[in-house]
């Protein structure tokens, strides 16, 4: 019991509780938006479409959101990405629930996206940091699996609660995380390098080295298909039920919950097999293929009622729980000076794919079809991300004390 006792330490906690808060309130929007948008009285069949354009303003902050907080993590350390971006969020979103416009809930969604896309590469980078080799992959995996479980709670509340009560609790949430960061200590690594020379956080070191580039674009393309299915498939699930001729409806919260539950168990389970297995690169291969074949079998479901759509959804999310590695993976490709930056900004990068991704999806909608238009997306996204996969290195067993120079 004492070999796993780092696993249950106050970094690892901390950082797993600060992304439930994280995924309730990235993920409130995709199970409110249609409440939401039609107390605003947006028409029926505009809010495909205003729900796209308002998706894309979220991932816009967090792709902004991810460059700021990344490099700060380097400069400034990783506690201090912790305690801002929360603060950041929990405020944009207590305000969401004042919004009464479109306008204003698209500046919100943006400032909010912003916040939220510190999280989850300052914890990772903090975990990955404090734990020793062995533990590193069970570590991640853990902040994931119980990250994840804030959609559980995100859609428990809005079945529950009226669309703005529901963001002023994600925000109080946030809030009282903040207490808990107080006790945290900072990564033994990041003090060791802020007292060095070396150049830290600076986000064009990925472009003045033609592999350290390669590393970088690798590591957000592999992320591909788990946001095309999350942004895509399961935020839009009601039209897509629609169009597969479901028999009864879809609640998209009810979707985003048992896709984000099963995405926690396939999160922990890629973790704990990656280091059975000590490879990251051929376990996040296999999910890869698990996704397309998830895919297809959504888009053609064979059997059309809403118990198997919603089995659908948790196959889906399954399928894409390669999420923990992949941001392992960036945060163990590069040395300690740009750690922070890196495992921020790619996985909000791949976050903010979901815009060419929308919109790829709403002209190719528009010639094939909802179901063929998903389709040729998906397997669009699953050809870049096996591609891409070949560009990274193993880094399993890599140590983690050492730093990225020109």
């Amino acid at each position: 019991m004492k070999d796993i006792k780092p696993l249950f330490g106050l970094p690892v906690i901390v950082a797993a509780l600060g992304y439930f808060v994280d995924i309730y309130d990235l993920l409130l929007f995709s199970i409110v938006r249609i409440p939401s948008l039609q107390s605003m009285g947006v028409a029926p069949e505009a809010l495909l479409d205003e729900g796209e354009f308002l998706l894309q303003v979220q991932m816009t902050g967090l792709l902004v959101g991810g460059l700021i907080w990344g490099i700060m993590g380097d400069k400034r350390g990783r506690l201090s990405v912790l305690f801002g971006s929360i603060l950041l969020y929990s405020l944009a979103n207590i305000a969401n629930g004042f919004a009464t416009t479109v306008d204003q809930y698209a500046i919100l969604r943006f400032v909010a996206g912003i916040g939220l896309a510190g999280e989850l590469g300052a914890g990772i980078t903090l975990v990955s940091e404090v734990l020793p080799t062995r533990l590193r992959g069970y570590g991640t995996a853990l902040v994931a699996t119980v990250g994840l479980f804030g959609a559980v709670l995100a859609n428990f509340v809005a079945k529950h609660f009226d669309w703005q009560t529901t963001y002023f609790i994600g925000g109080g949430l946030g809030l009282l995380l903040l207490i808990t960061r107080a006790s945290v200590f900072e990564s033994g690594l990041f003090m060791k390098v802020k007292e060095a020379t070396v150049e830290r956080g600076n986000f064009f070191m990925l472009f003045t080295n033609s592999a350290r580039l390669k590393r970088f674009v690798g590591c957000i393309l592999i992320g591909l298909p788990i946001w095309y299915v999350i942004g895509i498939l399961i935020t839009f699930s009601p039209e897509f039920a629609r169009a597969l001729g479901i028999n009864g409806d879809i609640v998209a919260g009810d979707a985003v919950m048992y896709s984000y539950l099963a995405l926690a168990i396939g999160d922990f389970g890629s973790g704990f097999i990656s280091q059975m297995v000590k490879s990251r690169k051929k376990i996040v291969l296999i999910f890869i293929f698990l996704t397309l074949g998830a895919i297809i079998f959504y888009l053609f479901l064979p059997i059309k009622t809403v118990v198997f759509f919603y089995i659908a959804c948790g196959i889906l999310g399954f399928a894409i729980g390669y999420w923990a590695l992949f941001v392992t993976i960036a945060a163990e490709q590069f040395g300690t000076n740009l750690r922070s930056t890196v495992a921020t900004t790619v996985p909000n990068f791949i976050r903010g794919t979901v815009v060419p991704i929308t919109l790829g999806f709403k002209y190719l909608r528009g010639e094939f079809g909802i179901i063929y238009g998903a389709l040729i997306v998906g397997i669009i996204t699953i050809i870049i991300a096996i591609i891409a996969l070949r560009s990274i290195d193993e880094t399993f067993s890599r140590d983690m004390n050492y730093l990225e120079e020109d």
